[in-house]
């Protein structure tokens, strides 16, 4: 019997949404799942059964998951659809309103379809030479190949360097520690997402496909060619299951969002994370650190620098200039409990660096290593890896002891001493033995299989401690390494990046690829982390970038020593100054973008294209970025530059220069000025944009006042609406406990109507009015909620 006649697949049983084929030897099954009507599901199990049986990264629309992970035969929260099911000699036929895959027997190769003014238009194909690696013919690896379309392009992937579309690269899928990565080009970084969406420019329509598998392996983009079988791109992965999900457009948008739905809901953060975030390697590594992390403080006082929380990194935890984690160096810290208790006094939350690997000399090991709380290797014994300090043994949480131990850590040496947030770091573990075998939650299983699983695990485990030791209050986290899922938990950031002007330009992509795939509180070390300090001109840049970031952190670790830090350069304060207070004026706007981020899955920070997908130009690739539902970003990425070129895509009301109101057709390049102390900036015309009005400085940061900017369309009939978002900023009562300002702007030739609709869902207005400002000058006549205005560029207004 041939390879073609093994592989021949039959209906074997239908449960459902739920349709299994088999081989004809019934070694291997294919799992069919409908689960909406345009998300289908295969996953192929060997006879021996599937080496993974749960998923810890599909959570419809969920919050959170045991962290023993999800059933993987479970369809639980997807609607599960109608469909049709049709059978001929060669083929099968599986559709519902939306999508079909029209699957060959031999080798359940699939022609994937969409319909299209009523027609089923195909738009993606297996390979039809070895679509999948049944029986080792292709290597031991896990593979499926699919043709490839020399037009098609490629996004997503999760955090990567380069340019936006990935066509023609390939890509190693595995987390590792890139120290002073090169923005452009270093491949691997920090993350683990095998989730593309492919776009078809002469269909105009997008899909997304996601394999479900937490093994290290490789995505090639056509890097790779082999006459016998055409253009072709494919995944591979070293072990696990080969699951996957397709999910059809037509949209971009509508891949996306779909696609974070179907990995979990964005966590709302506190609204005190927006602010700036004070950060360096420096202060902690100091032998007087109590001394010069307060010392922050009083820099930030004395030159007005607001910010609302520091980081806190490893070196308080050290002895002998080794890094032991849950360890407190009290030399270094006489009084921890005090620190954090004065820097809330000031009004900044303290996160603390947590690594998930112990020294063989660390305090605790003995006792972890005699209760098996450590990765072993094949033989039963503790698997030791190189780490920051020499060999250490990561902590195994798939071991439900050592998962509990966590736990209780964070909770006496870090929640107890009044830190109220946990910077889980270094947790890409990077164990290369292919003997390392992990508990498995009492069922072992080869490490390889799951390793993706392990940041996400620790990330879990730092937040259910937080969430259990102040239920009260809404958990806040960051994590440099993550998988699929990771942000129902935490905010993440692009890594320890090097310092140097391209830097700027490449992380903005990087970051873009993030949002695209499903993770959207993000940023990257403002100023660079490693290599030389920036020079005045690059750090003002770079900050210019960073504050329209989701997380905006200055951090470094300068290989001269120096320190990243606002005050770095006489000159530099006074823009950068001006800058933070900007990105503390629009936090109202960042909060309810980040609302609807949880609530409707819309990414914060996106590519031009995301919002305007039938502008062809937006699809060149370019260095401006969308930020919340009005914002355009035009950030600068070269020195010596005083002005900015900028494409403003095609928008029926066009757009206008924030700073200046000054109105920019649709459709057209244009150029801003790009002083230091302003980032250029483009606001979609019709927008609304909620904001603090208030006079801060550190000494009453939290003062507020709410505002509106107006930026009403020219002429008549223009229509525009707003959701604004408001709670106590802080509890985990928010979805039972919040307002929405529902605000409408229409014109007319001569006048500007505005309305508001305050819905209380549990929670009062702070305030009963608000000040409406006309940020384009315009002369018309301002009414709010029927009531005429005086002419003023800025009014104060019942809502």
């Amino acid at each position: 019997m041939n390879i073609q006649e093994r592989y021949c697949f039959h209906l074997a049983k239908t449960q459902q949404n739920h349709l299994i084929f088999a081989s004809r030897d019934e070694d291997v099954k294919a799992h069919f799942f409908i689960l909406e009507e345009g998300i289908f599901r295969v996953l192929f199990e060997k006879q021996t059964g599937l080496e993974v049986g749960k998923t810890w990264s599909i959570a419809p629309g969920q919050d959170d998951l045991p962290h023993r992970g999800r059933d993987r035969f479970s369809t639980e929260h997807f609607s599960l659809p109608g469909y049709t099911l049709s059978e001929d000699e060669q083929s099968f036929a599986i559709q519902t309103r939306q999508l079909k895959a029209v699957i060959q027997k031999e080798g359940f190769r699939i022609d994937w379809y969409h319909t299209t003014h009523g027609q089923w238009q195909l738009f993606a194909q297996d390979r039809q030479t070895q679509a999948y690696n049944f029986n080792g013919e292709l290597g031991q690896e896990l593979k499926h190949y699919l043709k490839r379309d020399i037009q098609e392009q490629y996004y997503g992937l999760g955090e990567r360097t380069g340019h936006l579309n990935h066509h023609h690269r390939r890509y190693r899928n595995i987390t590792i520690d890139a120290m002073g990565y090169d923005a452009e080009h270093s491949d691997p970084l920090y993350k683990h997402i095998p989730f593309y969406i492919t776009r078809k420019p002469e269909q105009a329509f997008s899909y997304g496909l996601f394999y479900d598998n937490l093994a290290p392996g490789y995505f090639d983009m056509g890097r790779e060619l082999d006459n016998y079988h055409g253009l072709y791109r494919y995944f591979e992965a070293e072990s696990g299951d080969l699951d996957y999900y397709m999910i059809a457009g037509p949209h971009m948008r509508d891949v996306v969002t779909t696609y974070t739905w179907m990995t979990g809901n964005t966590a709302l953060p506190p609204k005190w994370s927006i602010g700036y975030s004070g950060s360096t390697m420096s202060y902690t590594d100091a032998p007087n650190a109590q001394e010069q992390v307060w010392e922050f403080i009083e820099q930030c006082e004395k030159h007005d620098i607001l910010c609302d929380s520091f980081q806190l990194s490893s070196g308080y935890t050290s002895i002998d200039g080794k890094r032991y984690v849950f360890n407190w160096n009290t030399q270094k810290f006489p009084d921890a409990k005090k620190l954090s208790a004065d820097f809330k006094r000031k009004g900044i939350r303290l996160a603390a660096n947590i690594k998930p690997a112990l020294l063989t000399d660390h305090p605790q090991y003995a006792k972890l290593e005699s209760l098996g709380y450590f990765l072993k290797d094949e033989s039963g014994n503790t698997e030791l890896a190189q780490f920051w300090d020499g060999g250490a043994a990561h902590v195994d949480f798939t071991n439900e002891g050592a998962y509990n131990w966590w736990k209780e850590e964070v909770t006496r040496q870090l929640l107890e001493y009044g830190i109220e947030t946990t910077w889980n770091d270094n947790n890409e573990y990077e164990i290369w033995s292919k003997g390392t075998q992990a508990d498995g939650f009492g069922a072992r299983l080869p490490f390889t299989r799951i390793r993706a699983l392990f940041p996400l695990l620790m990330m879990k485990a730092s937040f259910e401690a937080q969430t259990t030791y102040a239920s009260e209050k809404r958990p806040f986290l960051i994590s440099r390494s993550g998988a699929p899922g990771m942000h129902r938990y935490v905010q993440t950031w692009t890594g320890d990046n090097r310092t140097e002007w391209k830097t700027i330009k490449f992380n903005n992509k990087t970051g873009i690829g993030l949002s695209l795939s499903g993770v959207y509180n993000f940023g990257h070390d403002v100023g660079g982390f490693a290599g030389p300090k920036p020079d005045s001109e690059l750090f003002i840049r770079w900050v210019q970038n960073g504050i329209f970031h989701p997380r905006f952190t200055i951090h470094s670790w300068n290989e001269d020593a120096t320190v990243n830090e606002p005050w770095m350069y006489d000159e530099a304060v006074a823009p950068i100054r001006e800058l933070i207070k900007l990105r503390s004026r629009l936090t109202p706007y960042w909060y309810s973008a980040f609302y609807k981020a949880h609530v409707h899955h819309e990414p914060i920070l996106k590519p031009t294209f995301f919002d305007f997908e039938e502008d062809t130009c937006t699809w060149l690739e370019n260095d401006d970025f969308l930020v919340g539902e009005s914002l355009l970003v035009a950030s600068v990425v070269e020195p010596g530059v005083s002005t900015r070129d900028v494409y403003a895509p095609e928008h029926p009301g066009g757009w206008f220069d924030f700073y200046t109101g000054r109105f920019i057709a649709g459709g057209t390049q244009a150029t801003l000025d790009a002083p230091h102390h302003q980032t250029p900036l483009l606001v979609k015309a019709g927008a609304i944009i909620p904001t603090n009005e208030a006079s801060r400085t550190f000494a009453n940061k939290d003062a507020d006042q709410r505002g509106f900017l107006l930026f009403p369309p020219r002429g008549a009939n223009g229509i525009s609406r707003y959701t604004h978002y408001e709670d106590d900023g802080e509890t985990s009562h928010w979805r039972t406990a919040h307002a929405l300002v529902e605000l409408h702007m229409h014109t007319s030739e001569d006048a500007i109507h505005v309305t508001t609709d305050v819905i209380s869902n549990g929670y009062r207005l702070p305030y009963e009015s608000a000040i409406f400002i006309l940020a384009t000058g315009d002369t018309r006549t301002l009414y709010i909620n029927g009531e005429e205005k005086p002419k003023s560029n800025e009014v104060t207004a019942s809502l």
